[in-house]
């Protein structure tokens, strides 16, 4: 299966009127046309805001769990 090329010479509605195709448009002009090149990129971009996710979720949780078992040991019943 071939990709198939696009960008501003099928017409700028085109581009603007979908977010992939604009994502792709840009790839391609970073990369002066080469697909294989702004295929690497776009993955590479991908990966890195998945793991950037992954580590701010992790973190959420573990300060979440704090703040649980921290409101958990104030709450110990030995206020008067």
């Amino acid at each position: 299966m071939q990709a198939r090329q696009t960008g501003p010479a099928e017409g700028s509605s085109a581009v603007t009127s979908c977010p992939v195709e604009a994502i792709a448009a840009a790839y391609l002009s970073q990369t002066s046309g080469d697909l294989a090149l702004a295929l690497r990129c776009a993955i590479t971009d991908a990966l890195a805001d998945l793991l950037d996710a992954e580590r701010r979720t992790r973190e959420r949780s573990r300060l979440i769990s704090r703040g649980f078992v921290r409101g958990r040991l104030d709450d110990t019943g030995d206020a008067p």
